[in-house]
């Protein structure tokens, strides 16, 4: 929720600020940039002390920049900063996840997986309210509001999350690179950031699309990107379910094609009833991406859970808002991204046969 509250409130601190779209863009997409930076720091805290103790410090570090955004943050400088730092929730899924899947049999890691990232569906919360808030009370009191429901989850992990008895021994600092050498590091990084970058990203800017390009209320924007945030956030877990039983690759294959297929379908800019149909569709089939490619995870880096999980998140997704600047018209921003679906699914076939080759396959082993 507090990961993605700019891009929930991104209409109305555009239009303080009179933004172009390709700022529009940048400034919705910073904190992404930041979760992906601050997870690398968060994943090697979790292997070296725990994720429990790493997700509290990272709770407590959240807070500054609600308490910044909420008192202050009246120049787009400021703005940016309290963007980047929102980024250290955004690095909480790489405490929550190792936290989680430690608990878990390799047969069921994705389903579990599935659940624990279904963390995502905080942004309804974001988009649901944050614009109806914001009109009664401003966006800076929603970044001081946010600070509550924060609290309240801080309380209740401190009382009921429990470390996994197969915490691995922490590596050396200098082991935690060592899996950049890998290509199926690699691999899940450009695939990840498809599936759960594209989630997050169109999270971020459809309220600022819908207002856009379809004059929507920024009320109204907020309302119709909570349905369309709500198919990715609960299609998740299934995507980890048919993981568990058809194999990740497979899965994966088939969703890259359906969201190729409908944000191309997005790029010709139809009405507003079908370009819901065609992104509640693509937007559902980026969860159970997320689901799928976090099933495999725990299999090829066991140990390295932590930092792979941090390293797999970057995608930027201002090149809607750049290449709305650049070109006049949103179409090639998704007509992009559909492309860049289909390069997943190219890299997809690439990287099947190495994990074929690095999976280690008993009994309790998953399907790839």
């Amino acid at each position: 929720m507090i990961w993605v509250i700019l891009g929930a409130l991104g209409a109305f601190i555009t239009n303080d600020f009179s933004l172009s779209p390709a700022e529009k863009g940048l400034i919705v997409a910073t904190p992404i940039l930041g979760g992906s930076v601050f997870r690398v720091i968060l994943v090697i805290l979790t292997d070296r002390i725990g994720p429990r103790k790493t997700a509290i410090g990272g709770m407590i570090a959240t807070m500054v920049p609600l308490l910044w955004g909420w008192l202050f943050g009246n120049s787009l400088g400021e703005i940016y900063c309290i963007a980047i730092l929102l980024g250290v929730a955004g690095g909480s899924f790489a405490a929550a996840i190792p936290l989680a899947s430690r608990w878990y049999p390799p047969h069921l890691q994705g389903l579990a997986m599935g659940i624990a990232g279904a963390g995502n569906s905080g942004t309804l919360l974001a988009t649901l309210f944050g614009p109806r808030l914001a009109v009664e009370l401003g966006w800076h009191n929603v970044l001081g509001l946010a600070m509550i429901p924060l609290a309240l989850v801080f309380i209740a992990y401190i009382m009921m999350a429990k470390d996994a008895p197969s915490q691995p021994e922490p590596m050396p600092l200098k082991d935690y690179f060592g899996i950049f050498k890998s290509a199926v590091t690699w691999y899940f990084c450009l695939l990840y950031s498809v599936a759960f970058g594209g989630f997050v990203g169109l999270s971020s800017f459809l309220s600022i699309f819908f207002v856009d390009q379809y004059q929507l209320s920024r009320v109204r924007a907020g309302d119709f990107v909570t349905l369309i945030v709500a198919a990715g956030s609960f299609f998740r877990p299934v995507g980890g379910f048919l993981a568990d039983r058809k194999g990740s690759t497979n899965v994966l294959g088939f969703l890259f094609i359906i969201v190729a297929v409908m944000m191309f379908g997005v790029s010709y800019l139809p009405s507003f009833s079908i370009v819901m149909i065609l992104l509640f569709v693509g937007m559902a089939c980026l969860g159970m991406g997320n689901g799928a490619v976090f099933q495999i995870i725990p299999q090829r880096f066991q140990k390295e859970m932590g930092m792979i999980t941090g390293i797999v998140g970057f995608f930027v997704p201002n090149l809607l808002g750049t290449l709305k600047q650049v070109t006049g018209t949103f179409a090639t921003g998704f007509l992009c991204y559909s492309f860049i679906g289909l390069v997943a699914l190219s890299v997809l076939f690439i990287a099947r046969r190495s994990w074929r080759k690095t999976v280690l396959v008993n009994k309790d082993a998953v399907k790839v």
